[in-house]
């Protein structure tokens, strides 16, 4: 019943109740140092429009650790309707629009003083509410475009320490039980880590709950039982 509810949602909602569950893919890294994230931020990539000519946007929508499926649909949806609205008019595309304003030589100053106070935590919250380089996640779609998913790098800049990408929908030929050929889907999708906010081990397990929350999404219908904090 809620419109243009799709697999973007139940990757969104399935790793907020992965961040629930274990807190720890929450942390980043920054001034050498490993904090743990007091809030849960995803960045998602929008294209205004399915054309060549259409501008791409990037938008930060805010969660809660017990937000359901549908709490999901609903915040995203109003944000990317938001950004969808009207001609580069996000929080994102007017920072950069300014930014683009600076001559290039101050620019290049710009940008390594924005490095420095980020460094040192000091970066103003105006400018970690809009960045697309700063949150708990960033996800694409390359479904939308027909595509299998990529393996996106995690920026130099910023604190972003998981990339999930997703892809097209497709069909596979399969031996069922019975040794009958039956016609499943699938879509695929990938996910780019920083192995330094947790060891390897934690972020298997964390991967199997985001793996039996896709294949049994009627979990995220409901909140989480219990909410785990990260230590300290």
């Amino acid at each position: 019943g809620l419109k243009g509810f799709g697999i973007m949602h139940i990757i969104v909602a399935a790793y907020i109740r992965c961040i629930s569950q274990r807190p720890a893919v929450n942390r980043f890294v920054s001034g050498q140092r490993v904090s743990s994230s007091n809030r849960i931020a995803i960045n998602i990539n929008v294209k205004k429009e399915m054309t060549l000519e259409s501008p791409d946007t990037v938008v930060k929508i805010v969660f809660e650790p017990t937000d359901t499926a549908d709490d999901v649909y609903y915040k995203m949806k109003t944000v990317i309707d938001e950004s969808k609205g009207g001609e580069l008019d996000s929080d994102f595309d007017n920072t950069a629009r300014i930014i683009n304003y600076i001559p290039r030589l101050i620019k290049k100053f710009a940008i390594w003083f924005l490095k420095t106070i980020d460094y040192f935590g000091l970066l103003p919250k105006f400018l970690l509410n809009v960045s697309p380089f700063h949150g708990s996640m960033f996800i694409t779609s390359m479904g939308s475009l027909g595509i299998p998913p990529i393996y996106h790098h995690l920026y130099n800049f910023g604190n972003v320490p998981v990339f999930i990408s997703f892809g097209a929908k497709k069909s596979v030929n399969e031996i069922d039980d019975n040794g009958q050929v039956v016609k499943r889907k699938y879509v695929d999708y990938t996910v780019v880590t920083d192995e330094r906010i947790c060891d390897g081990y934690y972020f298997a397990s964390t991967l199997k709950i985001l793996r039996g929350c896709l294949r049994h999404p009627e979990r995220l219908d409901t909140p989480p039982e219990e909410v785990i904090e990260d230590i300290s």
